[in-house]
């Protein structure tokens, strides 16, 4: 009998983690999209802009005639909406700009060093206390970011700290967004970041609108929001089925999806110095995901 009550929750598990894989392969198929259409000249603006009107629409459309999800925020989990919205917002646009100049590897695998940037701040910003390994992971991780970006190398390029700043906002993103997870409902979160989003970009998107001349791209364009939209939907419902500690190592499949379809699609091969610094800074992610696993366990020092 014990194992036939198991097995729903290995099964809910298993649906958990190919949920987390089809969001992170989502996420990677806006990327891609985003590169091929700044090479053809498309605006990083607009293209933000219609990342996130896409996703307004239809997450307006997943909630309509729900009016219960529309309670009354106080004023500091407004204030916290809007830094969050605005957070992901920026970091969606120099994310856009930065990849008209670095390859899809590059970005993914400096924007992986997000969660060791919230391993940092959990000190000042949530009172945590970090033992030595995790001050070895945060070490080991922002070294594997100066390996791929390689600052006083030939190769170097002043693109790389636009994703610096992207791993930054997405790390203090994910903060905020465990302070509010449970107090203001996910759909809420999803409407104000599209919301904030579309007007704060559609202004400048007009001022440098340049329309797709074929309707391969015009669906690419369209398909930035959707493909945006269904990756938060999945990775929200695949938390849901599944622990935050069984799903953050299936993250970094979007280091292998970004980096085959760079090849696939542009035919970019990932440098050694790129390779050893992703596998650094993977592995110092993994160091504190082991170290938040196991405290859990009384008696811990992490």
């Amino acid at each position: 009998m014990a194992e036939l009550l198991a097995q729903p929750r290995q099964d809910r598990a298993g649906l958990g983690i190919g949920m987390m894989l089809s969001a992170w392969f989502l996420f990677s198929l806006v990327d891609t999209s985003v590169k091929w259409l700044v090479l053809l000249g498309l605006p990083a603006l607009q293209l933000a802009f219609m990342r996130y009107a896409v996703h307004f629409v239809l997450s307006i459309g997943m909630v309509a005639g729900q009016d219960k999800l529309f309670g009354h925020a106080t004023r500091r989990q407004m204030g916290l909406l809007i830094l969050r919205a605005g957070l992901l917002i920026s970091a969606t646009v120099l994310n856009f700009f930065a990849l008209n100049y670095l390859s899809l590897t590059v970005t993914s695998a400096i924007m992986f060093s997000s969660p060791i940037i919230v391993s940092a701040l959990s000190i000042p910003l949530l009172g945590e206390r970090v033992g030595p390994w995790r001050w070895f992971a945060i070490l080991l991780g922002f070294g594997g970011v100066l390996v791929v970006i390689r600052p006083f190398g030939v190769d170097y390029h002043w693109a790389s700290f636009l994703v610096v700043y992207n791993a930054t906002a997405l790390a203090l993103f994910s903060i905020i967004t465990r302070k509010l997870s449970g107090v203001i409902p996910a759909q809420i979160m999803q409407i104000y970041m599209g919301a904030l989003g579309t007007a704060v970009l559609l202004p400048l998107a007009l001022g440098t609108w340049q329309s797709p001349e074929t309707l391969r791209d015009w669906a690419l364009l369209f398909g930035l929001g959707a493909w945006a939209w269904a990756g938060h939907e999945l990775f929200a419902r695949a938390h849901s089925l599944a622990a935050a500690n069984v799903l953050m190592p299936f993250a970094y499949s979007f280091i292998i999806f970004m980096t085959a379809l760079g090849f696939l699609i542009f035919g970019d091969l990932p440098d050694g110095h790129t390779i050893l610094g992703a596998a650094i800074i993977i592995v110092s992610g993994l160091i504190i995901w082991w170290r938040e696993s196991i405290s859990k366990v009384p008696h811990v020092q992490t």
